[in-house]
């Protein structure tokens, strides 16, 4: 197992594979052309307004429009998504359905899903919520898992990680990544904008995304 501990720039190496690690909480495969986000969870605002909690219902636009961005800045020749793109089959509106529906046009390349928690019983014209799959050296899933093969690493959402630093007034939760070096995982922070965080132990080197930054935690 070959591994690097990532740079400044958010660069980890992994076998043949050189992903770099983005403060828009993504990660970018450019051997692959693989633009790889986990848990959007759109249309949870509207999720919670059913149940009666006012949340404002602009948070999609914010995180699709970061996605967007992130596909002209790569250039991906796939995008996939780790799990939960949906928030839940109450807040999957005709409109929301609209603009899933518009996103491969839209980011220039196959949208993929990975099917997550979340997802389970929705149907999503023209994208099927298809099970892990491997992607050279990676193992992709929703929840993580330890990969069959010993070179492979899982990449994977579900869990929301975050980094606490410091203590009391000063104490800070900044969403990270996390990586496990036993069992081969790589979490990735949550890309919707309405999402809570798992606090990961210090067992997991860990990069904090923190203005704009990837910043490697010593």
């Amino acid at each position: 197992m070959k591994t690097a501990p990532a740079s400044g720039n958010g660069t980890l190496i992994w076998q043949r594979s050189s992903l770099e690690l983005l403060p828009q909480r993504a990660l970018w495969d450019g051997a692959s052309g693989c633009l790889l986000v986990a848990d959007l969870h759109l249309g949870k605002a509207e999720s919670f307004q059913a149940s009666g909690i006012p949340l404002p219902s602009d948070g999609d636009l914010s995180t699709l429009n970061q996605l967007l961005d992130l596909a002209a800045q790569h250039q991906p020749q796939r995008v996939v998504v780790l799990g939960d793109l949906i928030h839940s089959r109450v807040g999957l509106t005709a409109e929301l359905r609209a603009k899933i529906r518009a996103l491969p046009e839209l980011l220039g390349c196959p949208l993929e899903l990975i099917g997550g928690n979340h997802d389970q019983g929705s149907w999503l014209e023209g994208l099927r919520a298809g099970p892990p799959q491997r992607c050279g050296d990676l193992w992709l899933s929703h929840e993580p898992c330890t990969p069959h093969e010993p070179d492979l690493l899982n990449v994977a959402g579900h869990v929301h990680p975050v980094a606490v630093l410091g203590q009391g007034a000063d104490r800070l939760r900044l969403p990270c990544f996390a990586l496990h070096h036993t069992t081969r995982q790589l979490l990735l922070p949550a890309f919707g904008h309405l999402t809570g965080g798992w606090a990961v132990s210090s067992d997991y080197q860990r990069w904090v995304i923190a203005d704009g930054h990837v910043l490697a935690v010593p």
